[in-house]
């Protein structure tokens, strides 16, 4: 029973990525409740089930940022998500995926690592302090239900922000739920959408998925799960990417990949095998099918104050790992590089520089080398 309730609370773990971002595509790019929704669902059932470890489906955030700049209509980003995903199959299917992560050191790996779990929690601050006093206290909370290992409780921390933000007047219900089964309509891209996509979205989409959501994503797995996480290969996590968002892009979903710092949330907040984002999945699909013209509505409840506190505890948890306390002196210069230029910056100018101070102090090391033998 303690292992269920674990894997309930970890299926909520991830709602800080996750709940800024469909808002947004739902209220600001105008797609449909039930698309987003129907594709996060099937998508999360599906890892779920592949890969028996908590891997997360997160959206695809340079996308969403662009998206909701409003410079992309529903069709272009449906091109976005098949263009992506096209990439990332093939990436997968001929192995140049492997190939690609062998080449990065674990310094930078370990330096992107960092960079982006205090680019999680400094996001996460920010939505704290929309309403500080209940962010605080949403934090406080669940910081105490971390040491006394009551992770269970976590569902309930967040019903008790939704009455709050109820009370207080920062949150509101539906007046009334609408029940109504339906299915995604089919959206297919034209040539300027495609166009438009490349044009804006694929470039900056593919470096950030390609290190957070393939590379880190993939050492973190063998990280917190060396024995379960064998299925959780770079090759895998860019093949399910690729046939995601191939299969549900023009269903409406929004562009997803996998994702280090969800994955790390839910393993923070209790979960240890697949039932944790089968768990989250399957509630989302019931919302699609049955609630999508409520379900914006409902999810708008929980306060951004309480995701963001949810996304302050996860990105520590990334950034400080087991990986970067134990690294050795002379990885320093390297990681330090890579984590800078990826919390500054972005994950590809960190990923780039980084094997550049690698290669620069492998370089050094090869010279030095060569005199104490020429002496």
């Amino acid at each position: 029973m303690k292992r269920i309730a674990g894997e309930v609370s970890g299926a909520f773990g991830d709602l800080g990525m996750f709940l800024p971002h469909v808002l947004g595509a739902i209220t600001v790019a105008g797609l449909a409740p039930l698309g987003v929704l129907f594709g996060f669902g099937l998508f999360l059932v599906a890892s779920g089930l592949f890969y028996a470890i908590p891997m997360a489906v997160q959206p695809m955030k340079a996308v969403s940022a662009i998206m909701l700049t409003g410079q992309l209509d529903p069709a272009s980003i449906a091109a976005t998500g098949l263009v992506l995903g096209l990439v990332f199959l093939v990436l997968g299917v001929t192995g140049w995926i492997d190939r690609l992560a062998r080449l990065i050191p674990q310094s930078v790996t370990a330096g992107l690592q960092l960079g982006l779990g205090l680019s999680l929690a400094l996001l996460g601050l920010d939505l704290v302090m929309e309403t500080p006093w209940l962010g605080l206290l949403v934090l406080a909370l669940l910081l105490g239900l971390l040491a006394l290992k009551l992770l269970a409780a976590m569902p309930l921390v967040l019903l008790g922000a939704v009455g709050l933000g109820l009370l207080a007047g920062t949150a509101e219900l539906p007046g009334a739920v609408t029940l109504g089964g339906s299915l995604p309509a089919v959206t297919l891209p034209g040539w300027g959408d495609l166009l438009l996509a490349l044009e804006l979205t694929v470039l900056p989409q593919l470096a950030l998925t390609l290190t957070n959501a393939v590379i880190v994503a993939a050492a973190l797995a063998r990280q917190l799960y060396p024995r379960a996480a064998g299925r959780a290969t770079e090759r895998n996590l860019s093949l399910s990417t690729g046939l995601a968002n191939l299969l549900l892009a023009p269903l409406g979903a929004l562009p997803m990949c996998h994702g280090a710092g969800g994955l790390q949330a839910q393993h923070r907040f209790g979960a240890r095998s697949g039932l944790a984002p089968i768990v989250f999945g399957s509630l989302l699909l019931l919302c699609a099918l049955f609630l999508s013209q409520d379900a914006a509505a409902i999810l708008g409840a929980i306060p951004l104050a309480a995701v963001g506190a949810l996304l302050v505890i996860a990105g520590g948890d990334l950034a400080f790992s087991r990986r970067l306390l134990d690294a050795r002196p002379n990885c320093w210069p390297a990681m330090g590089t890579a984590a800078a230029l990826t919390l500054l910056v972005n994950p590809a100018v960190g990923l780039l520089a980084g094997c550049a101070v690698e290669g620069v102090r492998a370089s050094v090391k090869r010279h030095l080398h060569a005199r104490r033998k020429g002496h």
